[in-house]
């Protein structure tokens, strides 16, 4: 039988957009590339069994759990691309209306591109999406972004509207909603709800899983890591004299 621990919430992150085969194995066997991993969890259905697209990995140290969200987010596996962040109670809380339009968007932007160009404003929560033909197709010209608060989407519009991104200049807008009747997102009914929602939100939440033993020699097919010069750390700054000469002793 599962027992229960309390788990670092600090060291944790949140890995959402996972693909129906990814496992708790698999993704302890991923996240290994970051820093020792504590624990995984992947919440299941109660009836299939299946997890929901999501999950959370406990690693020893919260240095850590930073690193591997730089180097880990948007890293495809199975085709699909990992969004990793801090740990939350429940990702639909941060699902607040702060979704953005992007249009014009050049053939050669992807979705990494636009998490790296908007994650600068905030926390990005859902895989940025551009819109293509088919799943893996041509892109239409235009995605979506939606960040946690609308103080990040407000300055993204004000920066980046008329912006050039590769060699198209783009429009940001607040998206329409989805119930079809014309309205956009950015409302000032939305901007209070999610002001009551952040006042209202725990502290420390989600801080037990399941205690899951170590797999080993697991094999992710389909994992596309960065190249071993992003692990490296950047070389040492040169020496620059300071009162316009070498100190004694050196050339």
């Amino acid at each position: 039988m599962a027992t229960q621990q309390e788990r670092n919430q600090e060291a944790t992150v949140y890995v959402g957009n996972l693909d129906e085969r990814m496992s708790d194995a698999l993704l302890w066997e991923l996240m290994l590339q970051a820093g020792p991993v504590v624990n995984v969890h992947l919440p299941k259905d109660r009836v299939t069994q299946q997890h929901q697209g999501y999950g959370f990995c406990e690693f020893m140290t919260e240095e850590d759990a930073e690193y591997s969200i730089k180097i880990m987010n948007m890293i495809k596996v199975y085709g699909k691309p990992l969004r990793v962040n801090k740990a939350t109670s429940d990702k639909k809380n941060l699902e607040v209306g702060a979704s953005l339009f992007i249009g014009n968007l050049d053939p050669e932007v992807d979705e990494k591109l636009l998490y790296d160009t908007f994650t600068a404003f905030g926390m990005i929560v859902q895989t940025p999406k551009v819109a293509r033909e088919g799943d893996v197709g041509a892109s239409k010209g235009y995605g979506f972004v939606s960040f946690d608060n609308f103080e990040a989407s407000d300055a993204a519009i004000e920066a980046m509207n008329g912006q050039y991104l590769m060699n198209k200049s783009i429009t940001v807008s607040y998206a329409f909603k989805k119930d079809g009747k014309g309205e956009r997102h950015g409302s000032g009914a939305e901007r209070l709800l999610a002001s009551q929602a952040r006042k209202n939100q725990p502290q420390l939440p989600n801080r037990l899983f399941a205690d899951i033993p170590t797999p080993a020699g697991v094999v992710i097919p389909g994992a596309q890591m960065p190249p071993m010069s992003s692990f490296m750390p950047p070389p040492p700054a040169p020496f620059v004299p300071q009162f316009g000469g070498f100190p004694n002793g050196m050339m």
